[in-house]
């Protein structure tokens, strides 16, 4: 039975009158083991009230159990340590062992537990990005492919960006970085991230080496790239938070039933839907919407520079003699004017994006009008290999139509005689293309027929009459003057019947109406 605050006092005042425990224990009423009980705990400093602990078996060897805990950093098993109690003479249970290592651990993970300072954020300082494991979409060909999440967020104004990817190679990861701050509407001075390859090559004596081309970036766009303790997500937490409610809400599992994906352009849809909506509504912590924090917030940031890094291009290639470019084992072909010229390209989404710099051109194409500096000169649908991307609209002088089928030839005079004939008119060029492909003999004699009787009849209507030949394949030598003839002399005659369906000179079925009829039968 529980003692009560008073009887406890008058025990121990009982034992500090006599100084005996039997005494005090007659004193008191209790038997003398509870009076030694109570009064080593006042000596040791316990507090009385408190359970009293009884010596254990394992007490003799808790010193090398601590020891064993504290060298492996409290990870150690205690069927092992039971182990090594039994080789050094422990006589006891399992259970007995497992409840000490289970003590010894507790007491290990309260001194060593680790605490965190409460992030104390400033407007247009911090942003944060991490890359997690999005779903499987189609792809070229209609083969699912693996997808990657790149997700940010402001640490003051908490305002997230989620953009789907294909890969997370550093041309990728710049043209999300230079996506994610005009979205932000400027740049923050630092930005937080793991410790991919892309970022940092080495650690030197624990110091991150920052790869050269991410440095370059940085400094293109105005702000400093720090990562955090390799292996220890902990250190961002944002970031780690962002990908984890993406994931959570974007990637198709039996939690949300999501279904699947059938494009790209669909998780690309998802994507700015889900920052839409948390970025509508009210964080819990900053008790703020973002899209109203990121207004207060975006005059802070920095000037966004006009043009993106050359990296967000992509990755660059050179033009060849055929116009065409390679990118994954793939030709795609590229407007005329940039032969041996050097382009970026990059992978968007289910499409091919070429971005040229038309000041670094040696002449201007036709077709860039006022285009200056970087521009995107092409876009194709990403294909496989073996299956080339050829806009026939890049090559405007090709002999062959974009049907596959051949274009007509377009004379061109090469002496006075040939300029003379073409002089006539469209007419006498489709004339001498038809001509030619019909095989017709004695072709320049007949041209200069012509044009004696251009002189006579004018050149409007030879020209015409060229035309007419030409369509229903009159090429012999007296057919052009006959045609020309023809037209003249009609045309100079009035009341020209022309025949149409009204009328028609097939003899009628009137004379047979009354075959057969009683009138008719009296005559004959």
């Amino acid at each position: 039975m529980k003692k009560s605050d008073r009887d406890i006092m008058e025990i121990l005042e009982a034992y500090d009158t006599t100084r005996s425990a039997h005494s005090a224990a007659q004193l008191a009423g209790v038997d003398p083991k509870t009076v030694r009980r109570y009064v080593a705990a006042r000596d040791a400093g316990m507090p009385v009230t408190g359970p009293s602990r009884r010596p254990r078996i394992i007490d003799d060897h808790l010193p090398k159990i601590e020891e064993w805990v504290e060298r492996s950093k409290g990870k150690v098993r205690a069927d092992i340590v039971h182990e090594r109690l039994v080789a050094l003479g422990f006589d006891g249970t399992e259970r007995t062992t497992r409840r000490a290592v289970a003590d010894a651990k507790a007491a290990w993970r309260a001194g060593h537990r680790r605490t965190y300072r409460p992030w104390i954020t400033e407007p247009g300082l911090w942003m944060q990005f991490d890359w997690g494991e999005g779903p499987k979409v189609p792809g070229p060909g209609g083969v699912l492919r693996s997808t990657l999440l790149f997700c940010a967020w402001l640490a003051w104004s908490r305002y997230r960006v989620v953009i789907p990817v294909w890969d997370q190679t550093l041309p990728t990861l710049i043209a999300c970085l230079d996506a994610t701050v005009r979205r932000f509407g400027g740049v923050p001075t630092y930005a937080l991230t793991d410790n991919p390859r892309t970022v940092s090559i080495d650690h030197v004596a624990g110091i991150p080496v920052r790869h050269p081309q991410i440095v370059e970036t940085a400094r293109h766009y105005g702000m400093a790239v720090h990562t955090c303790v390799p292996f220890d997500p902990e250190s961002k937490g944002g970031s780690e938070a962002t990908v984890k409610i993406a994931k959570a809400d974007l990637v198709p599992t039996d939690a949300n039933l999501l279904p699947d994906y059938t494009s790209f352009a669909d998780l690309e849809a998802a994507c700015e839907q889900f920052c839409a909506t948390v970025n509508a509504r009210r964080h819990r912590e900053s008790a703020r919407i973002p899209n109203e924090a990121l207004a207060e917030e975006r005059p802070r940031l920095h000037t966004l520079p006009s043009a993106p890094h050359t990296l967000a291009l992509g990755t660059t290639r050179s033009v060849g003699t055929d116009q065409t470019i390679r990118f994954g084992s793939v030709r795609y072909s590229t407007p005329p004017g940039l032969v041996g010229t050097e382009v970026w390209v990059r992978a968007a989404g289910t499409e091919l994006v070429v971005v040229a710099d038309l000041d670094a051109v040696p002449q201007t194409p036709d077709w860039a009008e006022n285009r200056r500096g970087l521009s995107e000169v092409a876009r194709h649908l990403l294909s496989t290999p073996g299956n080339p991307r050829i806009d026939p609209a890049h090559y405007p002088d090709h002999p062959q139509e974009p049907g596959g089928a051949p274009k007509p030839p377009v004379p061109k005079a090469r002496s006075a005689a040939e300029a003379r004939f073409l002089d006539l008119g469209p007419g006498a060029h489709t004339w001498l293309v038809a001509a030619s492909a019909a095989g017709t003999v004695r072709i320049r004699a007949k041209m200069t027929a012509a044009v004696e009787l251009a002189a006579f009849v004018g050149a409007a209507t030879v020209d015409s009459a060229l035309s007419r030949a030409a369509e229903s394949g009159r090429f012999a030598e007296g057919d052009l003057p006959a045609i020309v003839a023809h037209h003249t002399a009609t045309a100079a005659e009035t009341g020209l019947v022309v025949a149409d369906e009204e009328h028609s000179v097939q003899p009628g079925t009137a004379a047979w109406a009354g075959f057969g009829s009683t009138r008719a039968q009296a005559r004959s």
